[in-house]
């Protein structure tokens, strides 16, 4: 039993671990986890025992567990793999309570946008091999609808998958040496890193190994599941593709230490380290903040577990709005925080001031668009053009074919929605860009177009107010006639407040909205429109700038917002981002309106 718990809370633990055992046994399931102790005491072991002690814990302190918290409790997803595998046998969907369970394994009942699941992969990196792409490919053909979704954690997603079809699929991609484990519910999703990592000129660290080291990690050790709510990581190599890890819980930034650094009268060696970044959740409207900590790349992974383990101690349990990391960031200060990392370390954080770190390099906004030279002399990275982000199942299979054929046998998921084809010759460029076309992909497009991002929207997620994917395109298809970029733009459309498009980042964000239209509350899709986010150098929460548009009108406020920015840009090169902070927003409203009419 923890020393932390007074015997008050020791007297409340053993009464909670006994109600939720009695949970158990009327479902017919056998002894909780781990539970042991003299007496049958009910004192929690094994890998659940921190969570079990911080839902306890909150009930001696007065709360009431969510939902969800009572579904873990009383059977982990985990133990719960025969009766799912009974269920899709049968054809069942799952209940609300099973329906969180399954999203352990990856998978989620998207009714009633689809009768179907919908399966999120873990790809730590964003990286895979051709084969197993072509793999998805013929698993998504055979089991799900025809296509597939890159997502913004530079992630794979198949969707319509029935209930019957459900188990194979996961044990499909388990013989692709792929998984799903941990993707969805209150776990640390999918793992990204440089796109370009290895292969950037720019670059200042390889994360790859980080990367893979951080997924492998999780996926054996059982106590980093079912934490307090979903819980992202990034490791920023900084090279060419931003990484967006200041969207993340916990962000990585690899920097470049200069000399005569020192932290507590010790000298800080020179070299490549990881600042740490924390309390990133954009659909909350903050970024990741800088810590002041450095970390050497060979101890992130100890880091990052003591930073888990301090929030699945402390998270929220009975608010699930304030349950991320950033509630007891605000709640604690950074500070307190950080000594709580350092005890389960057992030992100092390093700080340093930012002084002694050199200027990282500047990203490419067009780096994921096109062929850009590698560090390795006559090869290049080309960066497929998607339309936000889906792929058929025959478009899939080419690619694959095309990185075997002329590239390296990589395919390099990136958070913009797109991949990259790796190592591809200079001979063999040409190859690359003739066969994307004949499967109607391409390396070139507008800068609008690669700066588009829309999350699945309402065709396929019960959240999302407009569909976004659809209505991002006519974005596109209404603006490319009528304004010409000459500056990278990003325009993010997001279904709902989950924010999986992230769309206060965006130059541009817009979240879909139920607008009404007539005084007897009709409603039609539609947007709230926000301008002036960004990341990186340029990081900010974009504003507000006009609620309750139809989405048919989205593409003509859009197009008045760039032309007013082009037109009324202080300089040639004044970014979206510079122009949109440098108005206030009622006149920014009046200069739009004003620009709208002219045109």
């Amino acid at each position: 039993m923890s020393e932390d718990f007074t015997p008050d809370q020791k007297r409340y633990l053993e009464g909670f671990m006994s109600g939720m055992q009695s949970a158990r046994t009327a479902r017919g399931l056998g002894p909780l986890g781990g539970v042991s102790g003299a007496g049958g005491s009910g004192k929690p072991s094994g890998p659940d025992r921190e969570h079990a002690e911080a839902q306890a814990k909150t009930v001696a302190a007065g709360g009431k567990l969510v939902d969800q918290e009572k579904w873990k409790a009383a059977e982990h997803p985990f133990d719960a793999y025969a009766r799912f595998k009974d269920q899709a046998n049968a054809g069942i969907y799952p209940k609300p309570e099973d329906n969180f369970r399954w999203r352990y394994h990856g998978l989620f009942y998207v009714a009633p946008a689809q009768n179907s699941y919908m399966c999120r992969l873990r790809i730590p990196n964003g990286i895979l091999k051709a084969w197993q792409f072509a793999g998805v490919a013929d698993l998504a053909e055979k089991l799900c609808g025809p296509y597939s979704h890159v997502t913004t954690r530079a992630n794979l997603q198949v969707r319509e998958i029935p209930a019957e079809n459900a188990a194979a699929l996961l044990e499909g991609l388990a013989d692709l040496g792929l998984t799903a484990k941990g993707s969805g519910a209150d776990n640390i999703r999918n793992v990204t890193g440089s796109a370009t990592a290895g292969i950037d000129p720019l670059e200042l660290l390889d994360t790859r190994p980080d990367a893979r080291a951080w997924h492998h990690h999780i996926l054996n050790d059982r106590s980093l599941y079912g934490l307090p709510r979903k819980f992202n990581v990034a490791f920023d190599g900084a090279g060419s593709i931003a990484t967006l890890e200041d969207t993340n819980d916990i962000g990585f930034q690899a920097i470049e230490v200069g000399d005569g650094a020192v932290f507590e009268g010790a000298a800080v060696e020179p070299g490549i380290w990881y600042r740490l970044a924390l309390g990133g959740i954009t659909g909350h409207k903050d970024l990741a903040r800088d810590t002041g900590v450095i970390v050497a790349p060979s101890d992130a992974i100890a880091v990052s577990d003591a930073i888990v383990r301090v929030f699945i101690a402390n998270g929220n349990r009975t608010d699930r709005n304030k349950s991320r990391l950033k509630y007891v960031l605000d709640a604690w200060g950074f500070e307190k925080f950080l000594d709580a990392v350092e005890e389960k370390l057992g030992r100092k954080l390093i700080r340093l001031d930012a002084a002694f770190v050199k200027a990282r390099p500047v990203y490419d906004r067009l780096g994921h668009i096109g062929v850009h030279a590698q560090s390795q002399a006559g090869l290049n990275w080309v960066g497929v053009a998607l339309p936000v982000g889906k792929l058929t199942v025959q478009q899939m299979r080419v690619i694959a074919s095309i990185s075997q054929a002329c590239g390296d046998g990589d395919i390099r998921l990136t958070v913009w929605q797109n991949l990259l084809i790796s190592g591809v010759p200079d001979g063999k460029v040409e190859d690359v860009i003739a066969n994307l076309k004949a499967i109607g992909l391409s390396a070139e497009t507008s800068i609008l177009r690669a700066g588009l991002i829309a999350c699945t929207g309402a065709t396929g997620c019960k959240f999302a107010g407009a569909h976004t994917k659809e209505d991002a395109l006519a974005i596109a298809a209404h603006c490319e006639p009528r304004i010409t970029l000459d500056t990278p733009v990003n325009i993010h459309l997001t279904g709902c407040h989950n924010s999986c498009a992230q769309h206060y980042i965006g130059d541009l964000g817009l979240i879909g909205a139920k607008v009404p239209v007539s005084e007897e509350g009709d409603t039609v899709p539609g947007y709230h429109v926000f301008v002036g986010g960004g990341f990186g150098v340029e990081g900010g929460i974009g504003r507000e700038f006009r609620t309750d548009v139809k989405a048919e009108d989205a593409p003509a406020l859009v197009e008045a917002i760039l032309r007013t920015w082009q037109e009324h840009r202080a300089t040639p090169d004044e970014s979206f981002v510079a122009f949109a902070r440098r108005h206030e927003i009622g006149a920014l409203q009046a200069l739009v309106a004003q620009t709208g009419d002219a045109a």
